[in-house]
This record gives C-alpha cells, sequence and structure tokens, in this order.
C-alpha cells in the first residue's frame, strides 16, 4: 500500500474493493455512508465515538483576533463550532510501537 499524505473517499474505497472484491460502486457507497452516520451523530449528540478508533467531538471556539501572516494585517476571526478526534488507546498503542 502506498503511502500518502491524504487519503480521499475514493482511495478507502479501493482498498475495499481491491481486500474484500466488492464492486467499487459499492464500496464507495459504504464510505459515504459511513461518513453520513458520523456526520448525522454530531449533529443530533455532538458526539460519536467509534470502539478501538476514536471519538469526534464538536467544540466550540470563541472569537478571536488574528492576523494574515502575508500582510501582517489583523482580523477578527469569528466564534465556530470546529470538529475534533481523540485517537482511542489501541490506536495510540498501535501508531507508538
Amino acid at each position: 500500500m502506498n503511502i500518502k499524505k491524504n487519503i480521499s473517499r475514493e482511495d478507502i474505497a479501493e482498498t475495499i474493493n481491491n481486500e474484500f472484491g466488492y464492486a467499487r460502486k459499492e464500496c464507495l457507497e459504504i464510505v459515504n455512508d459511513i461518513i453520513d452516520i458520523i456526520i448525522s451523530g454530531l449533529e443530533s449528540n455532538g458526539m460519536v465515538k467509534l470502539h478501538n478508533f476514536g471519538t469526534f467531538k464538536l467544540k466550540q471556539k470563541k472569537s478571536r483576533l488574528g492576523r494574515n501572516p502575508k500582510t501582517k494585517e489583523e482580523v477578527m476571526i469569528d466564534d465556530r463550532i470546529v470538529v475534533t478526534f481523540k485517537a482511542s488507546k489501541n490506536i495510540l498503542k498501535y501508531l507508538n510501537t
């Protein structure tokens, strides 16, 4: 498997296709369904926990003063909601071995 910096939905679907032999279109539908489930869980509960993988949470960030690094111009960044991810202990253990 090639190591890439970014992985697209199509890349995940391709891996499922290669590993399990499902049709490429079905694999892409599976990936899209999983992502849709995560998004709807965040919308309804503000948190989605995937056992042995990690937890997605919504976090409210306050407005703050930011700076454009190129022009040094100060700009007010509005308050917003962001998605955070905390990896499970199993994932961290795997990555740190």
